[in-house]
């Protein structure tokens, strides 16, 4: 029977509930259990597919094709049974959107349909069936409590609480502790009002999770606890920490999946937290420091590509490489120049969509190609490097994909209309479909040449990676571009240009998947240790210190 750890934030967003609730799943994964996770969302959208990534960061992508939000991310870089899906992820649009579909059928006998009891009933419904049959669910609720987006949520595990027990209910709050600098003083008071907000609506927390600037001193964390009815013990405190991989061992060492345990009478074996600590370990000892320049157009918000900056970081952590990455406004090359890129050890060209500073990612593409730079293109990226070889090796002028101009002479990138997904079903589309959820997603089988970059990197000739496109290579164009001298290495069940290589290159490689959405920080991934490796054989660095040793 599923027990469920209900995980609120309050008095600021952003705090850090989605990086908690990961880590505590991982300690309790370490000792013996199996994970679910979900998170829900208060915002209208049905789902995050169609909001810029400056609104709300990337746009995590499951196995199944959903598009989630990008804790979900979190979840499976800590969470090995933590595996996302069209179950893991609700928001307040999707949940109307059921209960409304619901009365337009007459399920409701004629009632009236209420917040309470439906749109609660409903979230209940949802987060039962997301929790399958795991030993525990983590559940997240997105948002600041006091929000009036968040109350249904709020209501609905109140009554879970109730109607399951303390026994197989856990509620964690996490505030944030501010330090006044003018005054050099601790401010608990925000935290408690958060605290006397939930419990406004019926909820007690059991646990606090206290984030601040520094570690709570004991005094502090004492007054809390008696402000809040909550045990002192029960009250943690999460530092901002150089590191997001040292806080399962944060949070363990002050007993906060021991408190958890207890209240849900579960007898665990100790939590063994040796991969923690060997990554941890590997991060603050490399033996080389290297410059990959990360060119795109949501530089402003780090969050838009947070999947690849930590896939970039654990192909780092497996090579006993420091990985800086330097983040680039490709409209900045458009009107500046390429000069930013000399002394790059390496070049990443991300996805995106809209076409602002897209002649600045096909002109990274062509100085990654003709100063021998190690290249990895990612969706887009990929797509930007067939634009690049079409103009400046098949000489075919102004090529350019019909995304950012419908008249190019040359569209080597167009709108696909059908496309076969895994289960090998025809998806249809055209330029007159809704955008949330018309795109190429999911996992799908992708068939690697035998013998090239891309099949010597995976160390196979099968894989299965996630999408999230709407545009492929035209293969109309393939034979072309293949004449020179660009390597189509990897291809769909239905014959989609998956990857592209060049051969006498370095490491000229780029995937029309996203390889970024199944790398983990214990297992990496063999795109990223690959490209890392090139760049750390690029690199003009010296050798750290722990390398001459």
């Amino acid at each position: 029977m599923t027990s469920y750890v209900f995980i609120t934030g309050g008095v600021v967003s952003s705090l850090g509930k989605g990086i908690t609730s990961a880590c505590l799943g991982a300690i309790l994964e370490a000792r013996g259990l199996t994970i679910s996770m979900i998170k829900l969302d208060p915002y209208i959208n049905v789902d995050p597919g169609t909001m810029s990534p400056f609104q709300h960061g990337e746009v995590f992508v499951t196995h199944d094709g959903t598009e989630t939000d990008l804790d979900l991310g979190h979840y499976e870089r800590f969470v090995r049974t933590a595996k996302g899906g069209r179950h893991s992820n609700y928001t307040t649009g999707r949940i109307y959107e059921s209960v409304i579909a619901k009365e337009r059928r007459g399920e409701y006998l004629g009632a009236t349909v209420q917040v309470i009891p439906h749109i609660t009933d409903e979230i209940k419904q949802c987060v039962q069936k997301g929790a399958g049959d795991a030993d525990i669910c983590l559940v997240e609720i997105g948002g600041t409590v006091g929000d009036i987006e968040s109350l249904p949520f709020l209501e609905a595990i109140r009554q879970m609480g109730v109607v399951l027990g303390h026994d197989r209910v856990v509620y964690v709050h996490l505030t944030l502790v501010p330090y006044i600098s003018t005054s050099s003083e601790i401010k608990t008071k925000p935290t408690q009002h958060s605290v006397k907000e939930l419990r406004s609506i019926g909820i007690q927390p059991d646990i606090l999770v206290c984030r601040s600037e520094k570690p709570l001193p004991n005094e502090e964390r004492r007054k809390i606890a008696l402000f809040t009815n909550v045990q002192e013990k029960a009250v943690i405190s999460v530092w901002d920490a150089d590191d997001l991989y040292k806080i399962p061992a944060m949070i363990h060492d002050q007993g906060l999946d021991g408190i958890v345990a207890r209240q849900l009478g579960l007898a665990l074996p100790e939590a063994d937290l040796h991969e923690w600590d060997t990554i941890v370990d590997a991060k603050e000892n490399p033996t080389l420091e290297v410059n990959v320049a990360m060119v795109g157009k949501y530089m402003n918000l780090k969050d838009s590509y947070i999947s690849l900056v930590e896939a970039l970081q654990h192909g780092g952590i497996h090579t006993q490489t420091r990985v800086i990455i330097h983040y680039i406004e490709s409209k900045d090359i458009e009107e500046q120049g390429v000069d930013c890129l000399r002394g790059m050890d390496g070049i990443v060209v991300p996805g995106g969509f809209g076409d602002r500073g897209i002649e600045g990612k096909i002109e990274a593409v062509r100085f990654a190609r003709e100063n021998s730079v190690p290249y990895l293109g990612i969706c887009l990226g990929m797509q930007v490097a067939v634009i690049e070889a079409a103009r400046h090796l098949a000489s075919l002028d102004d090529a350019m994909s019909t995304e950012f101009n419908k008249n190019t002479p040359h569209p080597v990138v167009a709108l696909i209309t059908e496309w076969q997904d895994q289960a090998g079903d025809t998806e249809e589309r055209n330029e007159q479909s809704d955008m949330g959820g018309t795109m190429r997603l999911g996992a799908q089988g992708v068939t690697l040449q035998e013998g090239s970059l891309a099949a010597t990197s995976y160390g196979s000739t099968e894989i299965e990676e996630r999408h999230r496109h709407r545009y492929e290579v035209n293969n109309n164009y393939r034979d072309q571009l293949s004449d020179a001298g660009l390597v189509f290495s990897g291809l769909s069940i239905d014959d989609l240009v998956e990857m592209v290589e060049l051969p006498g290159h370095p490491f000229f490689l780029a995937s029309q998947f996203h390889p970024e959405f199944t790398s983990n920080p214990r297992d990496g991934h063999p795109l990223f240790k690959g490209f890392i490796t090139a760049v750390r054989e690029n690199s003009k660095g010296e050798l750290l210190e722990a390398a001459k040793t």
